[in-house]
């Protein structure tokens, strides 16, 4: 039936793809024992129709620059079309003086099955393509460490590592045409990163100028509530920002009661700072303080006895936070 001939189709066709990707595993084993040394032994693989991956004793992370090595080796192999060799049934013995490796966590008798691949000699039972030709192309796609000593590595034959090498050009043709540099877009690259690195730089001079300028103001409408200096207000910085001039008031104001509020990014925020002597001897503390004021703003928080925050998510109760704070002194 034409059902059943299809299926026949895609059975053939996905043997065919297991065939690749396990003939290219003998060759990626032997192109890493050439490449990286003969330490490199097998420990783990697994061979699928879509990709293999294979895991090897390595003492380092493999560089891109051997990774191209490894590929080059494979594909250097596959075009050279080299037929299989396969011996079976033969004494362990004589396998062993041709030069055949184990597979990790394979079992073998006193008789066993020999796969040739030119120089790739090896103990193994799967199934295989007739010649390396056959495999097509061959493409790394990934490579990092499994255990102590051990490196994986995941790739690609034929029309999959194909498929993976053209998505990775019509991407950098992409790129090409964003940057609008066809001819040198790592250099665009390199030029849009500093650019970048200087614009940070200068709104980071910027913001800190901002803060030191909403330092002074808040510092000119210092309010005396007996001996305590309270400053409660709303204020136009990030949080980070916030902390860092709290930090600095808590220096510079004596006996200080700090109550900042911010609304940003749809959420508004709370911190409360408290000098030394507020905290050790007047017995406050901005993580009790915070938590009454977070209620305001509908949100939560805490923090230390000196400094502390809350978020919530109504703006609209920041003045009746920054009210409420001077009731803390008055009692």
């Amino acid at each position: 039936s034409l059902t059943g001939k299809i299926r026949a189709v895609v059975s053939t066709t996905k043997r065919n793809n297991t065939e690749k990707n396990h003939s290219a595993t003998h060759l990626l084993h032997h192109a890493l024992r050439e490449i990286l040394g003969e330490h490199v032994e097998q420990r783990g693989s697994l061979v699928e129709k879509e990709y293999l991956r294979f895991d090897f004793s390595h003492f380092s992370k493999v560089s891109e620059e051997e990774i191209r090595r490894v590929e080059n080796h494979v594909n250097a192999a596959i075009r050279r079309n080299i037929p299989l060799s396969e011996f079976r049934k033969i004494p362990m013995d004589k396998a062993k003086e041709m030069g055949a490796m184990a597979l990790f966590g394979e079992k073998y008798g006193d008789e066993v099955r020999v796969i040739r691949f030119g120089d790739s000699v090896e103990l193994c039972g799967g199934t295989h393509v007739q010649a390396t030709g056959e495999i097509g192309f061959f493409r790394i796609t990934s490579e990092g460490s499994v255990a102590a000593g051990i490196r994986r590595v995941e790739a690609l034959t034929g029309e999959a590592a194909e498929k993976v090498t053209f998505e990775e050009h019509d991407l950098l043709i992409q790129i090409e045409a964003k940057l609008k540099a066809p001819k040198a877009p790592l250099k665009a690259i390199e030029n849009l990163l500093a650019n970048q690195s200087a614009l940070e730089k200068e709104l980071a001079e910027l913001k800190s100028a901002k803060s030191q300028m909403v330092k002074q103001q808040l510092k000119d409408q210092v309010k005396k509530v007996g001996e305590v200096n309270l400053i409660a207000a709303k204020v136009e910085l990030d949080p980070s920002s916030v902390k860092d001039i709290s930090f600095q008031l808590r220096k510079e104001v004596e006996k200080l009661f700090l109550v900042l509020a911010t609304y940003q990014n749809s959420k508004a925020t709370i911190s409360v700072a408290l000098s030394d002597e507020l905290v050790t001897d007047g017995g406050f503390h901005s993580g009790r303080i915070v938590k009454e004021l977070a209620s305001y703003i509908q949100g939560g928080g805490g923090g230390q006895p000196f400094f502390a925050t809350a978020g919530g998510k109504n703006p609209d109760g920041i003045p009746q936070a920054l009210e409420r704070a001077e009731s803390f002194l008055l009692g």
